[in-house]
């Protein structure tokens, strides 16, 4: 059972992997030049210790330390300590704070988008499907030409399909080698209602 269909699976009201490789980069950074890249998942671990044994996780490239934020927030409906284990993994030396902790519960808590919120960034994840990934599951991280302004840092691009624009995260590069996770609390803004909850349909 996919990490998905266990989201869908809950019991209303709660709340609480094996990878493919890295696809090719191709021509479509968000808001003109730059390239996109497609981070192919074909599983999203639901812990920490499945999380770390992606090769993503190397965090070898911004392009995939993006993409792994976006996986971890999908597990934070399932539970929320897995959710910030894995942040905090791709956080590195700058763990959470209690207010980074508070902030992301009240944002996951906001409009009840917590199962659909990480979903939304996968390919096929529209509000008509109750943002229903197609598989492999697919994020594209795109760039644009100011994405490199700041040394050391990459300023990378994720479109929900629940929202307008595709939003920014931000990644610094440390003296190991790897994109830490830097930036993200616009991967938490609020996206469009899945379908499946509106009452006039």
């Amino acid at each position: 059972m996919s990490l998905f269909d266990k989201i869908k699976n809950q019991p209303a009201g709660t709340a609480a992997g094996s990878p493919a490789d890295t696809g090719q980069a191709t021509n479509a950074g968000a808001g003109g030049g730059g390239k996109a890249v497609s981070v192919v998942f074909a599983d999203i671990p639901d812990t920490i210790a499945g999380f770390t044994a992606l090769p993503q996780a190397a965090m070898a490239t911004p392009f995939d330390t993006a993409a792994l934020a976006v996986a971890a927030l999908c597990v934070y409906s399932l539970s929320k300590e897995e959710c910030e284990a894995m942040l905090n993994y791709l956080r590195g030396p700058n763990p959470m704070a209690e207010r980074e902790r508070v902030f992301l519960k009240d944002r996951m808590a906001q409009n009840g988008k917590a199962p659909f919120l990480g979903a939304s960034y996968f390919g096929g994840a529209t509000p008509g499907n109750d943002y229903t990934p197609t598989e492999p599951y697919t994020v594209t991280v795109s760039e644009n030409p100011y994405s490199y302004e700041a040394e050391g840092v990459a300023k990378l691009f994720v479109k929900s399909g629940g929202g307008d624009s595709p939003r920014p995260v931000s990644m610094r590069l440390a003296k190991d080698g790897k994109w830490y996770l830097w930036e993200y609390s616009s991967l938490l803004l609020d996206i469009r209602a899945p379908e499946s909850t509106n009452p006039w349909a």
